[in-house]
């Protein structure tokens, strides 16, 4: 009985701690909250530093993310003779510059990207894009946990499939190399934005529209989930 006994509980510990792993990720349940609570509080470091930057009296075209360990897109930071504008110096925003957790992401690069291709519901003027942070590619489970911790009742989408091409954002919040924010390319405007679908974010019963959603997960139709943050409504 004994015996049986033993077996019986290793059985039932077994069945607990695969219950509370997280499907294709790897971590569990709590380890995924972990992760969604440190990217949230980044994504607000980051916000934060872009409103010091504004309240400085920049443009907020002028916004930059130069930082050593940044892809080069976003210029180089010992270069600039006046970091005031630059999100990772201590004379301009003051953040520090950070890379994801490895584990919520689907396939290699965890590296924070920054855009303003897209216009996010409910969010400043609906002809203006968005200052965005954005992690790309990651996990469903990630995705699914950051839009429960928003409010989202499933996963928002952005339905077109054609990539960012010539001075058109495509079809995806993570514009890619075109888009990067920095010298060469700040604020898409009118046609050249992307879109996302409006109808599939958590809406307002009350506007009989989308409630205003600061922070998401998207699936793109052109392939993977989306973190973003918005940095600077407009």
């Amino acid at each position: 009985m004994i015996l049986v006994a033993i077996v019986l509980i290793g059985a039932l510990t077994a069945a607990i701690q695969s219950t509370n792993r997280s499907e294709g990720t790897g971590i569990d349940r709590e380890q995924l909250v972990i992760r969604a609570s440190e990217v949230q509080r980044y994504a607000s470091e980051l916000e934060r530093a872009v409103n010091y930057i504004m309240q400085d009296g920049k443009s907020e075209s002028d916004i930059r993310f130069a930082h050593p360990d940044a892809h080069s897109d976003y210029g180089d930071l010992s270069a600039d003779a006046d970091p005031s504008d630059q999100v990772f110096h201590v004379s301009g925003g003051g953040a520090q510059y950070r890379v994801s957790p490895g584990d919520i992401h689907s396939s290699t690069g965890n590296q924070w990207e920054f855009y303003a291709g897209t216009h996010i519901p409910g969010m400043g003027t609906a002809s203006r894009a968005e200052l965005i942070a954005v992690l790309p590619n990651v996990t469903d489970a990630f995705c699914e946990k950051i839009n429960e911790l928003n409010g989202q009742t499933g996963t928002p989408t952005d339905t077109g499939a054609a990539a960012a091409a010539g001075s058109s954002a495509g079809d995806c919040l993570t514009v890619g190399a075109l888009g990067r924010f920095g010298g060469g390319q700040t604020f898409y405007s009118g046609s050249d934005m992307n879109s996302v679908d409006e109808t599939s974010f958590a809406q307002d019963p009350t506007t009989s529209a989308a409630r205003p959603a600061p922070q998401a997960c998207v699936v793109c139709a052109s392939g993977g989930n989306h973190f973003y943050h918005v940095l600077l409504a407009r």
